[in-house]
């Protein structure tokens, strides 16, 4: 079956790693953007499909923040389902970031809710640690669908020692039991890239253990948060990626405000320069390990 891990690796093979994260905050729009009539998930909406066009020919795929939608009840989630909708009509991957994390009946229907209908998306975001049964509600839609997730893992936040750290009796940290066991259960569901449906979240600003995490799981996808607004740098990125794929790297602010950056340029051509230079930063440092 041809998957969305098989999408997304397709995605950077053509086109780079960069993951455009639209997480727009009616605050990143530019002055006077709005246009008169027009409600804010609309303006949002506008934005979102000018900064895809822009986009597109240098993104590996996307990710949607739901958070950012809900905030704006009903007039934000049609954003949410329109925006999902406009980065799949432009034939490109879309992660949905919802971080889900119950169990049961819950869980299956949240599947339904982003697994299809008006807010399907290719791949969401989860949490594991209520424990496997809070992800197997969605394998169904790995199996029939090919359809993606990527679980918690390892985090950007600094946060993520507080609990991801902790070291387990047999000398594992938390996380390393996360990627294991996520490991174990996606190695039913591989695509034809060699990939699980079960990806991890493996944030970009601790690089100690990069390579190790790496090499532990080589059928496994990432998507890799943390580079620029929280501190990652290419050089810690690249150690994630493997022969410059197996993983994307989300930038949100970066991208959405790469304007306020570039004095007198369009907010969706300085979001399009900096897709272009954050792809070849990260290049340059695959280059150089």
């Amino acid at each position: 079956m041809h998957t969305s891990m098989d999408k997304l690796y397709e995605g950077v093979a053509a086109r780079g790693p960069v993951c455009v994260g639209l997480d727009t905050d009616i605050s990143y729009l530019p002055e006077n953007f709005a246009q008169a009539g027009e409600t804010p998930g609309e303006s949002i909406f506008r934005f979102n499909t000018a900064l895809i066009d822009a986009t597109k020919a240098v993104a590996g795929c996307y990710k949607v923040q739901i958070a950012y939608y809900e905030a704006l009840g009903l007039d934000g989630l049609a954003a949410y389902a329109k925006t999902l909708a406009a980065v799949r009509a432009a034939g490109r991957p879309v992660i949905a970031d919802i971080k889900r994390g119950d169990i049961a009946k819950t869980a299956e229907m949240y599947a339904k809710a982003h697994f299809a209908g008006e807010f399907e998306a290719d791949c969401i975001t989860l949490a594991p640690y209520m424990g496997l049964d809070s992800l197997s509600p969605y394998l169904p839609y790995a199996e029939k669908q090919g359809k993606g997730m990527f679980i918690l893992c390892r985090t950007s936040n600094p946060g993520a020692k507080d609990f991801e750290y902790e070291t387990l009796a047999d000398g594992r940290h938390v996380y390393d039991l996360v990627g294991d066991k996520a490991a174990a259960l996606g190695e039913g569901y591989l695509g034809e890239h060699g990939y699980s449906s079960l990806g991890l979240v493996i944030g970009g600003t601790h690089a100690e253990e990069a390579s190790e995490i790496r090499v532990r799981y080589p059928q496994t996808f990432f998507l890799i948060p943390g580079y620029g607004a929280q501190g990652g740098k290419a050089a810690d990125i690249a150690l994630y990626l493997k022969a410059r794929n197996g993983g994307v790297v989300n930038s949100s602010r970066g991208i959405l405000l790469a304007y306020k950056k570039q004095p007198g340029i369009a907010f969706d051509e300085a979001a399009y320069h900096e897709c272009v230079r954050m792809k070849e930063d990260i290049a340059h440092a695959c280059d150089l390990l």
